[in-house]
Formats: C-alpha cells, sequence, structure tokens
C-alpha cells in the first residue's frame, strides 16, 4: 500500500512531464502502426506527393486535435464576441490577450505533431518516398548520370535488392535517403529540447513568486478545482431536484441561490496578476473583493505564461 501511494505521489508530482510523455508515447506507437500498415509507397512520379501527404498531414490533424481538445482555449474564446461586450473591447488589447494565451498553448499542443514527424524522420519511411520524388533529389542525386538514374531514384523505396544493385550509379555525397532523414529528425529532436529548455528557463526565471510558493500555488489550484467540481455536482443536482420535484408535483420552488450571469462570468475571466494584491485564482479574487464589485476585480498587471497552469487547473480537461 505504501508503494502504491508513493507511485501516486509521484505521478502527481510529475504529471506534467509525464502527460508529455505518454502523448509522445502514444504517437510513436500510432506512426509505428500507421507506416507498417497502412503506408505503401507508389515508387512513381506520386511519389513526393503520398510520402509528404503521410508526413505533414497527420502531424496537422493532431496540431488541429490539440486545439479542440485544450481547454484554456475555449475558456478564452467563449462568451468574447458577445454582442455587449464586442464595443468595450480595444482590438489592440484583445489581441494581445490571445496572444498571451495562445502562444503557451500552442507550444504545448505542438507536442504532438513535432514527435510525429521525429519518429516519422528516423523511421525514414515516409521521407523516403517523398525525396525519391523530388525534383530537387533528383537532380542532386542523379546529376550527369541521365535518365536512367531517375528511374532508378523512385524504385529505391520498393526495391532494397535495386538499392545495392544500383547504387554505385547514385551519388557519392548522399549515404542513402534514409540517412538523410534519420539526420533531419535527429536534428529536429535536439532544436525542441533545446528550444523547451530555454523557454522554461526564461519563464522561471521571470516568475513574480518564489519556487516553494509556486509549488504551492499549484496544490490550491488542484484542491481549488477538486472541491469546485465536487460542489457544482452537489449544487445542480439539488436545483435539478427541486425544479423536477416542482414539475411533477405542480408546485411552486423554494428559493435556491445560485449565481448569476454576471458572477459565472466574473470567475470565467483569464487570470492575471497583479503584484500588489495577489490571489491565487479568480475565485479567490472574487471573493476577496465584495463577490467582485469592487475596482480591484478589475486590476491585474499581467498575465505570465508561468502561471499558466492557474486557468488550466480551474476548467475541465475536456474543454467543451
Amino acid at each position: 500500500m505504501e508503494k502504491l501511494r508513493a507511485m501516486m505521489d509521484f505521478c502527481i508530482r510529475h504529471q506534467t512531464v509525464l502527460g508529455y510523455s505518454i502523448v509522445s508515447l502514444l504517437t510513436a506507437a500510432s506512426e509505428q502502426i500507421f507506416s507498417s500498415v497502412v503506408f505503401k509507397c507508389p515508387c512513381n512520379s506520386g511519389n513526393m506527393l503520398y510520402g509528404s501527404v503521410f508526413l505533414i498531414v497527420p502531424a496537422f490533424i493532431l496540431f488541429l486535435l490539440g486545439y479542440m481538445a485544450n481547454a484554456k482555449m475555449w475558456r478564452l474564446l467563449t462568451g468574447s464576441c458577445h454582442a455587449e461586450e464586442h464595443c468595450s473591447c480595444s482590438p489592440w488589447g484583445t489581441c494581445t490577450r490571445y496572444c498571451y494565451v495562445l502562444v503557451p498553448v500552442t507550444a504545448r499542443i505542438l507536442v504532438a505533431p513535432l514527435t510525429w514527424i521525429a519518429v516519422a524522420l528516423l523511421r525514414a519511411s515516409f521521407y523516403e518516398c517523398a525525396a525519391s520524388g523530388s525534383s530537387l533529389i533528383k537532380n542532386l542525386m542523379c546529376k550527369d548520370k541521365g535518365e536512367e538514374c531517375h528511374k532508378v531514384l523512385v524504385r529505391i523505396p520498393c526495391d532494397e535488392k535495386l538499392l545495392e544493385k544500383e547504387k554505385e550509379k547514385l551519388s557519392i555525397e548522399f549515404l542513402s535517403l534514409q540517412a538523410q532523414s534519420q539526420l533531419i529528425g535527429w536534428f529536429l529532436i535536439a532544436i525542441i529540447m533545446t528550444v523547451a529548455l530555454i523557454s522554461t528557463c526564461v519563464s522561471r526565471c521571470y516568475s513574480p513568486v518564489s519556487y516553494l510558493q509556486l509549488k504551492f500555488w499549484k496544490i490550491y489550484s488542484k484542491k481549488e478545482q477538486e472541491l469546485f467540481e465536487t460542489k457544482a455536482k452537489e449544487h445542480a443536482t439539488r436545483l435539478a431536484e427541486i425544479n423536477t420535484k416542482c414539475f411533477f408535483e405542480a408546485t411552486d420552488p423554494a428559493p435556491f441561490q445560485t449565481p448569476s450571469n454576471e458572477d459565472w462570468q466574473k470567475i470565467s475571466f483569464l487570470y492575471t496578476f497583479n503584484l500588489q494584491e495577489q490571489y491565487y485564482s479568480m475565485i479567490h479574487k472574487y471573493v476577496n473583493t465584495n463577490r467582485g464589485n469592487s475596482v480591484r476585480f478589475g486590476k491585474g498587471d499581467q498575465d505570465l505564461p508561468v502561471l499558466g497552469f492557474v486557468d488550466e487547473a480551474n476548467v475541465s480537461e475536456a474543454g467543451f
């Protein structure tokens, strides 16, 4: 039991890293199945298009699915085009607010698409097919070797024996299309890891709070969300029971307090950090500013990427 509890604590402490790791592993496994079962290079003039589609289109689909499943983006968009709000928002302020949110969101979403591309490049099947039909590769590898070299090149992905037989006719400057693909794949992985490390270091350097306070903040956000969901379910169940009972018994409902539309709107705003008055969430800010009626409620001077977990912890992961 103690080992199980220790394992659970480890998973909770490293849930972000574990989440990205699971997404990457699932993407890599999907690519493995996809390339083995579905992919069949035509080995003709359509190699370039066919290989490129299998390399890029699945990554683009994963990118779109990432946006669709991201709760923070839906929180930003929901109600943003409402007629009453449209006139009061400046275009520049709205654009800035969207950028602050979408840039870190996009960085997280890119994990799955870039994993697909990197794994596909390391396996080399898609690149080998696409490159063998590329006019640029043909010109480089078949320079001064005639039309026969072009015909041999497009058939390479389908016939390894042919590659061994005809390799002397191809340019010695290129070890193989497979080697090219793997080199590009490793360079891509190195660039991704370097950018991820640098961006993490920069965001932590600009953190407005210390390491331990940031840790406490994340714990608070998680617990607040758990309690919010529990209380919301209880409240919704009670309201549903009252309304259903009144419907079937033809009676008037007893007074039952529920948050107003304005109250829901106030706690649904994206979190902003204020150096003078620190709150750990929009609910925390709401209850400490006279239910959001104080002028202090609208104050917020920063919306830093390092604090992005605040909004993410306070919305459903489904995002809908």
